[in-house]
């Protein structure tokens, strides 16, 4: 509510300066060309969206993310003890880590909340300490393949959207690290 307020006011502050200074014509043009432009990036980057969801799609068909969710399945077992016991959260975590580590965010987030949803089953209404690690872990991931990224570089006119690789590596490298050395040490701390 208080956004839609906040936009309204913005809008009509803009409204009465571009009256009150002689401008008008200009805010109107602006308006214009934002929305112009606003409708050309929503298509492009819907474009994107549905390549990497088909992309998904396809590797969940043909058993490629079964095989990376087998993969991270020792590393999981690690890290989520508790929820390891259960086998249709360790799908959820696995196919979500998976989703996550190429840069699919819109398609890892069903199975991120799946996986929430399961270990707070087992968790009596609290948040426990894997449910804040899942939530981290989801927050930093490492992408390999950071692809919403490179879609909307792509919708901004970049020539080559995947330059950005060894930084992505490296920023989301540390970020999980930072995440996990946090967590792990919230969870002592804050039994």
């Amino acid at each position: 509510m208080f956004m839609s307020i906040l936009w309204t006011g913005l809008v009509l502050v803009s409204i009465l300066y571009g009256a009150a200074t002689g401008t008008a014509d200009a805010v109107g043009a602006a308006v214009m060309t934002g929305a112009e432009d606003a409708v050309r990036f929503v298509l492009g980057m819907g474009g994107a969206i549905c390549l990497w969801c088909g992309v998904a799609r396809v590797m969940e068909d043909c058993g490629m993310a079964a095989a990376l969710s087998a993969m991270l399945r020792p590393v999981l077992r690690r890290l989520f003890p508790s929820a390891s016991r259960d086998a249709e959260i360790m799908d959820a975590l696995s196919a979500n880590i998976g989703a996550n580590l190429l840069g699919l965010g819109n398609a890892a987030t069903p199975m991120g909340v799946r996986a929430a949803q399961g270990m707070a089953r087992h968790a009596d209404g609290k948040a426990s300490n894997e449910l804040c690690l899942l939530v981290v872990i989801n927050t930093a991931s490492i992408q390999l393949l950071p692809t919403t990224v490179a879609a909307l570089r792509s919708a901004c006119g970049a020539r080559c959207p995947f330059d950005i690789l060894p930084a992505v590596w490296l920023a989301t490298a540390v970020s999980l690290a930072s995440g996990l050395l946090a967590a792990r040490l919230f969870a002592r701390f804050w039994p």
